[in-house]
């Protein structure tokens, strides 16, 4: 995809975020402007401390910035309340966490459909949305399943279920295979491409080399800036940008 033709899904313009360690302030992120365009796939990558994390906790609408502006699929985040904030993110931004996140009183139905819960109007087809996606990650059968009953694996496919069940603009994934084996690791990876064929803006935040490269793009920072910016093996293998 051209620049041009770029249609902006997450922009983050002159984001400052700044947090006190004990006597001292951090600058997690500083002056920090980018932006991840409607069906790319980023992988966001640099060594402890250099604002990836705080970057992913930004663009969840889980941190707010100390300064600066970032939007949301065109919303700007900047003068909205707490209770507005929720909403934006259960809409338009869907989560998968290193350590799943699921509810272990839920089963993979139940957790499938967890933010559909949080949305004062959610959609009718709620259910037959969340068996569909259980099915579209190989659980059509688990579905009263208890995470305690799954592997780790099929906790992250409930998990990634759970993140595609309200249709988000973003799917933001934070070190999504860190507490997998190699084999099932690469599944999941397998299937953040297939999501991203179908169109999906995805960043996923990773300290491994081998993960970030299956990205379409490689985003580095440093010091809470951009350090490098290259093409991963999906761009160079042809896929869709």
């Amino acid at each position: 995809m051209s620049e041009a033709a770029r249609v902006p899904v997450a922009e983050l313009i002159g984001v400052t975020r700044e947090y006190r360690m004990g006597q001292n302030l951090v600058r997690a992120l500083d002056d920090f402007s980018f932006t991840f365009g409607r069906g790319e796939y980023w992988a966001v990558m640099g060594s402890s401390g250099s604002g990836k994390s705080t970057l992913l906790n930004v663009l969840g609408c889980v941190d707010r910035p100390t300064s600066g502006d970032y939007k949301v699929d065109g919303v700007s985040t900047a003068r909205l309340d707490d209770d507005e904030l929720s909403e934006l993110r259960s809409r338009k931004l869907g989560f998968v966490f290193q350590s799943y996140n699921l509810i272990p009183q839920l089963n993979v139905l139940e957790n499938i459909m967890v933010p559909l819960f949080y949305q004062d109007d959610p959609p009718d087809d709620g259910e037959e949305r969340a068996r569909k996606l259980a099915e579209r990650v190989g659980l059509a059968r688990r579905l009263d399943h208890r995470p305690a009953e799954l592997s780790g694996g099929q906790q992250q496919r409930v998990a990634i279920a759970r993140a595609l069940v309200n249709q988000p603009a973003l799917v933001l994934a934070d070190e999504a295979t860190g507490n997998l084996d190699s084999a099932t690791a690469l599944e999941i990876l397998d299937l953040f491409d297939e999501l991203h064929a179908e169109g999906r803006t995805i960043v996923l935040v990773t300290h491994e080399l081998d993960v970030g490269e299956r990205a379409q793009h490689v985003l580095r920072l440093k010091d809470g800036r951009i350090e490098s910016v290259a093409r991963g093996q999906r761009s160079a293998a042809g896929a869709r940008a």
